[in-house]
């Protein structure tokens, strides 16, 4: 009976044994996975010879100014227009209010993702929106979308959310993931709070129920994140309001931290160049310059129909002259990546407008 009794537990030892030594093995698994991902994505960023500019139109007819347009350019500040400027898709087709607005663009690992607001101010008014438009390609011509209306998905939290505005994608390496954020307000609230939460794989909703991610102590739209040496920016449109609650000053702010999950720490100093005149902003987007350390933060001028950007190697100082771009389009609230020429030529191909310069076998 002992030596069985003996038998027994040296089994379960041995069991035991095997079983620590599967876990490591699997986390070496997992982690290598991400590596070789990270190294894909790092060559894939050091093929880039040109950009993509989405966003959607501030002139024209109402009716088709809130819609999808492309825009590339060989140098990051003089653009053409895809599609002759028209609509590379129909708002109808992807949006639950007939419109869209303030697109944003990733790609990681050589797929692209999109999101906008779900808003169609020409029809609808200010009043609300029904929430955004997620969006997902591996060649940047077919799109697949769908469109989250939070009253109907999340009833419990949101029945009375009144704005869903301005969502971005972040990919999260850690947990290789996209997290999706945006600002919310709810109706009779004054705050003006961003929410997140991760993309299911598919891209086509969210994992779980968005809660919120960062409040900003007077309100903030527009939020644009960037990772660069082990901090997280949170670049968004602030403001500053004095005893009475009355907004005094409003422009470019940012809030960093060493997690996505906070704390944020907020730096209350404006790094547009306008915030002491009577010029507004909004809209603001940080991209990285192709093969370069420079960062350009650009944003939408949006009462003077202008669009403007400023440079920055650290992302705390940038330079204070601003500088515009050269364009046939009036953009409003977009976002920039890095394309490849052979991706220009693809765009070219399906609605042409590229730059010729892209196009030329011999450069």
């Amino acid at each position: 009976m002992r030596n069985l009794i003996r038998f027994h537990i040296f089994l379960l030892l041995s069991l035991g044994v095997l079983s620590c030594k599967q876990t490591p093995s699997q986390g070496n698994s997992e982690k290598q996975d991400q590596e070789k991902k990270a190294a894909a994505n790092e060559e894939a960023q050091g093929n880039k010879e040109a950009y993509l500019f989405v966003y959607f139109e501030g002139t024209g007819k109402g009716e088709l100014q809130e819609q999808l347009r492309f825009a590339v350019s060989a140098d990051a500040q003089n653009w053409k227009a895809l599609n002759n400027n028209q609509p590379i898709i129909s708002s109808d087709r992807i949006s639950n209010s007939g419109g869209i607005r303030d697109p944003h663009i990733l790609r990681n690992n050589d797929e692209f993702f999109m999101v906008a607001t779900d808003m169609f101010t020409v029809k609808n008014g200010w009043g609300s929106n029904p929430g955004i438009v997620l969006m997902r390609s591996k060649n940047l011509t077919d799109w697949k979308t769908n469109a989250i209306d939070f009253r109907k998905e999340y009833p419990k939290t949101f029945k009375n959310v009144k704005w869903v505005w301005a969502p971005q994608t972040f990919y999260d390496k850690d947990k290789d993931k996209y997290l999706v954020y945006f600002t919310i307000r709810f109706s009779g609230q004054d705050n003006l709070d961003f929410y997140s939460a991760y993309a299911n794989k598919g891209f086509s909703g969210f994992e779980s129920e968005p809660t919120l991610m960062f409040r900003a102590k007077y309100g903030a739209i527009d939020g644009d994140i960037i990772y660069k040496d082990s901090l997280y920016h949170f670049f968004y449109k602030g403001n500053t309001k004095n005893e009475k609650g009355e907004e005094i000053k409003n422009g470019i702010q940012q809030a960093v931290s060493k997690s996505l999950e906070g704390p944020w720490k907020e730096d209350f100093k404006y790094l547009d160049s306008y915030a002491d005149t009577n010029t507004v902003v909004e809209g603001s987007s940080v991209f990285k310059l192709n093969n370069s350390d420079e960062y350009i933060l650009m944003y939408d001028l949006y009462s003077s129909g202008r669009y403007e950007f400023q440079r920055s190697k650290d992302l705390f100082h940038f330079s204070e002259e601003t500088e515009s771009f050269t364009k046939d389009f009036f953009p409003r609230h977009g976002s920039v990546i890095g394309i490849t020429k052979e991706e220009a030529k693809r765009l070219d191909k399906k609605w042409g407008g590229v730059p010729k310069e892209l196009l030329n076998e011999e450069e």
